[in-house]
């Protein structure tokens, strides 16, 4: 089905399109030069007209949502999704015993607030941003991790941090942004990544041949890619990727061009969909392609970050895969898709102001725990998916709760030639797989056996020297061990039975160890739910 026709008049001026069927989301777009924008929502009511969505579809369905989260529960979650580690044992416990009514969006305003969260959003997009392979293994990756972490705690407006990647130029000590150019060394990779990311398609497959599922035609493909024909590469870059030189990025010409393959067709740029922009042959093209790509009125942008986000807190997205988003793979909710991407431009792109909105909804904040109406579904958010820690928030939960978070996170990810990847690099590639699904466990026995014999559990952690200091009870020990690593309180049977082991053991610390490791080891830990 062929997606909406788009007629770009100029930079910064007004689109026309017209559509025959269904648009690119399975959405009617109507025919209008200027779309009215949406009345602004606060973030709370816009929480509100999500349930309101979902709840619309669950009773279309007959399908009775599980009830919410506990405390505990959500408390977990929250700090996951958000930070990308669980939460410290004494945050635990004094969310749990407070009685503020509006603790959980006080927390979650907290949690946005905080430098963990830039430093989990990094560890997710300098991944989708360059994807390593053989030809970029020794690229230095800690400037665009740096520098995202930077752009997401200030949080940046998203079309202006699409804006500074696409556009990135300088060297890379300066501006991590460019180190998207360097780990996609061609015309064709940059595409591919930058409409994959940013516009949630798949253009590749239109690459070669003219698309087999959408309205792409072959020449759309190379037109798009010819808006990046200009980058060159300064600082001798393939010194640079050995650890020589420093890499740059440019677009006035001087060094390197990106290599066309053999296989590309030589075509003015163009917007997919859409004219081909007048372009001055002396001035850079991609801050042309930005503009359009980054535009309110652009039917893919703000669909494909909302349609991202979504899947990032509730283990799938309206559309899935969640880079696959045109006709024929029509979205499970279009209209809330639709509202949450107006609100999204109506806010100006404003991240936190998305997630805030999300994590306050009730179908965020539902259990995971399915009842007998929902227990199948998997496509109307009727209850939380249970989703695998990423191996980034494995191992700094990890390090949190054994008392060794205050340790640096690591240096450059992958390091240059001769210097070795840090410990935290090292755990993250070995329990990186290639399924990219978060509701399924991909890992196999080797990880099972790394992580049960992992020095992290050789018995000496801090926080196992820290029990019992204070002529702490074994029933207290147990509940410090709990709140540290799943953050909750053991429920009566459970304090019982461990009393026992302690009891029976004779020795304290490797009571207190052997509880750790079981617990360390056991899905609730290794678990997002």
């Amino acid at each position: 089905m062929v997606g909406p026709k788009m007629t770009w008049t100029a930079p910064g001026r007004s689109w026309k399109w017209a559509i025959c069927s269904l648009a690119v989301f399975g959405l009617a777009v109507p025919v209008q030069a200027e779309p009215a924008q949406a009345a602004k929502l606060e973030a709370v009511a816009l929480a509100k007209a999500i349930d309101a969505r979902i709840q619309k579809h669950l009773v279309t369905n007959k399908v009775q949502p599980s009830a919410l989260a506990d405390d505990a529960e959500f408390l977990r979650r929250v700090y996951l999704d958000i930070t990308g580690v669980i939460p410290p044992a004494d945050k635990a416990a004094a969310f749990l015993n407070s009685t503020e009514t509006n603790k959980r969006a006080k927390l979650i305003d907290e949690l946005l607030a905080s430098s963990q969260y830039g430093r989990h959003m990094s560890d997710l997009w300098h991944r989708l941003l360059v994807n390593k392979t053989s030809d970029n293994r020794l690229l230095r990756v800690q400037p665009l991790v740096t520098w995202l972490e930077k752009e997401f705690n200030d949080n940046k407006a998203w079309d202006k941090l699409t804006t500074e990647v696409l556009t990135a130029t300088g060297p890379q000590d300066q501006n991590g942004a460019v180190t998207f150019f360097l780990g996609n060394l061609t015309p064709d990779k940059v595409t591919d990544t930058a409409t994959r990311v940013f516009m949630g398609v798949q253009l590749q497959c239109a690459q070669c041949h003219n698309h087999p599922f959408t309205g792409w035609k072959q020449a759309e493909y190379w037109g798009m890619a010819a808006f990046f024909n200009k980058v060159r590469l300064g600082g001798g870059n393939n010194k640079a990727l050995k650890g020589g030189a420093v890499p740059s990025v440019n677009e006035d010409g001087k060094g390197k061009g990106l290599k066309l393959p053999e296989s590309a067709m030589k075509v003015p740029p163009k917007f997919l969909q859409g004219d081909a922009p007048t372009l001055n042959s002396s001035e850079p093209y991609r801050p042309t392609l930005a503009k359009w790509m980054t535009a309110p009125q652009n039917p893919y942008f703000a669909r494909a970050m909302i349609n991202r986000t979504w899947a990032q807190f509730f283990g799938r997205g309206f559309v899935n895969p969640i880079d696959d988003m045109h006709a024929g793979n029509a979205a499970s909710h279009p209209e809330l898709l639709k509202d949450l991407a107006d609100q999204f431009v109506a806010n100006d792109f404003d991240v936190k102001y998305l997630i805030r909105a999300i994590c306050n909804s009730q179908a965020y904040q539902r259990s995971s725990k399915p009842i007998d109406s929902n227990h199948d579904d998997d496509t109307l958010f009727s209850h939380m998916a249970v989703k695998v820690m990423s191996p980034e928030q494995l191992y700094d939960s990890l390090e949190l709760a054994l008392g060794k978070a205050d340790r640096p996170r690591g240096g450059p990810r992958g390091g240059q030639r001769g210097q070795p990847a840090t410990p935290r690099d090292a755990f993250i590639a070995f329990f990186r797989t290639e399924d990219g699904d978060p509701t399924e466990y991909s890992a196999g026995i080797p990880q099972a056996l790394r992580l049960m014999n992992s020095p992290q559990m050789n018995g000496n952690a801090a926080l196992l020297n820290q029990l019992g200091k204070a002529g702490a009870t074994p029933a207290q020990n147990i509940e410090q061990l709990y709140l540290a690593t799943l953050s909750r309180r053991p429920t009566a049977t459970e304090s019982q039975r461990l009393n026992e082991h302690v009891m029976k053991t004779g020795d304290a610390k490797k009571a207190y160890a052997d509880i750790l490791w079981a617990i360390l080891n056991s899905s609730e830990f290794t678990l997002n739910h």
